[in-house]
């Protein structure tokens, strides 16, 4: 057992690895506050299904990008906006958007494993491109992760209000006058551009652990419309910082410990809001009998 948790964690080095992957762990923070604040319309909007055939998509433009020698977020970006702009106009029903997201998911992932078997170079970026990994972020790489995520943070800033309208309920949304289809859109080129980044640290297969988890446990505590935001971008954060911090140790992909970290925080605020939820009912039944 000794050897197993010495093979998983080894503070040797430690400050010197730490300085190695500082544009990650910057990286991991920015992702945090982008993941936190749109996964909670995410959520709301029931497009769980959504980010993973956007995540496969973007995941094959990166593959492609990284077998022709092109920039690897530039192809994920690309491969992410297809995506996302064929769910958006296609899937304006849910039931239409399902059925386009698990067409999209399979030939995304077939395309990317397609690019990922013709590429002559190192194994660890093929690895990376689907588990994630620490040590990739260059200083390029990381003004591209910081102007994105400021473009994705500006844009929900600005369709906040409607956004959240258009969410809750669409069809009044479209009686009072607002254009909800355009503004769908422009969250799911927003949700492309979220999932494009995510992709570089995270990996296209556990995408949802960064931008449906920690709203997903934010929601499970609190219905406030300003504290279940703050709230998922702490989660998304600690869950990215942390799994960086630990997989550093661990030289291993980070998306074991980012993916843990998420769902410990999802299992601890289930059990909270089961455990209000039962005492509201208690109570409730108290001041019956009463």
């Amino acid at each position: 057992m000794d050897d197993f948790w010495g093979t998983l964690f080894s503070f040797e080095n430690y400050g010197e690895l730490l300085v190695l992957v500082q544009n990650s762990i910057y990286a991991g923070a920015l992702l945090g506050v982008v993941g936190g604040l749109i996964g909670v319309f995410i959520m709301q909007r029931d497009m769980q299904f959504a980010v993973h055939g956007i995540s496969e998509l973007s995941f094959a433009g990166a593959s492609a990008a990284l077998l022709f020698g092109i920039n690897v977020v530039l192809g994920s970006l690309i491969g992410s906006l297809i995506a996302a702009l064929v769910i958006g106009v296609l899937g304006v029903r849910a039931k239409d958007r399902n059925s386009i997201v698990a067409v999209l998911m399979p030939f995304g992932l077939g395309l990317g494993i397609l690019f990922l078997a013709l590429y002559p170079g190192r194994s660890a970026n093929k690895f990376g491109l689907l588990t994630g990994q620490i040590v990739s972020v260059d200083n390029e790489q990381l003004g591209l992760l910081v102007a994105i995520s400021v473009i994705v943070v500006l844009g929900l800033a600005f369709l906040w209000r409607p956004l959240s309208f258009a969410s809750v309920d669409a069809d009044v949304a479209r009686a009072r006058g607002l254009p909800v289809t355009g503004i769908s859109i422009a969250f799911m080129i927003l949700l492309g551009l979220a999932a494009a980044v995510a992709i570089q640290i995270i990996g296209a297969l556990l995408v949802l652990a960064l931008l449906v988890t920690p709203a997903a446990a934010a929601m499970k505590v609190t219905a406030s419309p300003w504290l279940t935001p703050l709230l998922s971008v702490l989660f998304a954060t600690v869950s990215m910082v942390g799994g960086i911090m630990l997989s550093i140790a661990g030289a291993l992909p980070i998306s074991p410990f980012v993916t843990t970290i998420s769902f410990l925080i999802y299992v601890v605020c289930r059990i909270i809001g089961w455990r209000r939820e039962s005492t509201r009912v208690s109570g409730a039944h108290v001041r019956i009998s009463a």
